[in-house]
């Protein structure tokens, strides 16, 4: 189980090559919980931490599906975490052996690393006090 819990985003659907892989990379990873609607049958699979995460459902690429529609190949998504989760993300990344690069936002300090099918997931933390970002 990872040191740090996520603060809050709704959910992002995810098409994915081998979603039994990415539903395990999400657990390891993040420490996501797996949950399955018995109305919507096999798929979409969430990946929760609380009422956050992600969608994952299988991939469908060919000539009949347009570009980027049911295909992988997202750009990113972010899951907001304390300044102190942010810390415990980064020491547990480098635990796991996990690849990822920092980025200064000025307002924000997020890290990005990538999933199996190579989604870029970003951890966000505000490093600013309210009143200077939202006024």
């Amino acid at each position: 189980m990872p040191p740090f819990k996520l603060s809050h985003l709704d959910h992002v659907a995810v098409r994915a090559t081998d979603p039994a892989l990415s539903i395990e990379w999400y657990e390891n990873v993040l420490g996501l919980k797996q949950y399955r609607l018995e109305a919507w049958g096999e798929f979409p699979v969430f990946m929760l931490s609380g009422k956050v995460g992600v969608a994952i459902f299988p991939a469908k690429e060919g000539p009949s599906y347009p570009p980027n529609i049911g295909a992988t190949g997202i750009d990113h998504f972010a899951f907001n975490v304390s300044n102190q989760d942010f810390t415990a993300a980064q020491q547990h990344y480098k635990a796991l052996g996990l690849s990822y690069s920092f980025q200064d936002h000025h307002y924000f300090h997020s890290i990005y690393t990538k999933d199996p099918d190579g989604h870029i997931v970003e951890l966000t933390t505000q490093v600013l006090e309210d009143h200077l970002i939202y006024g």
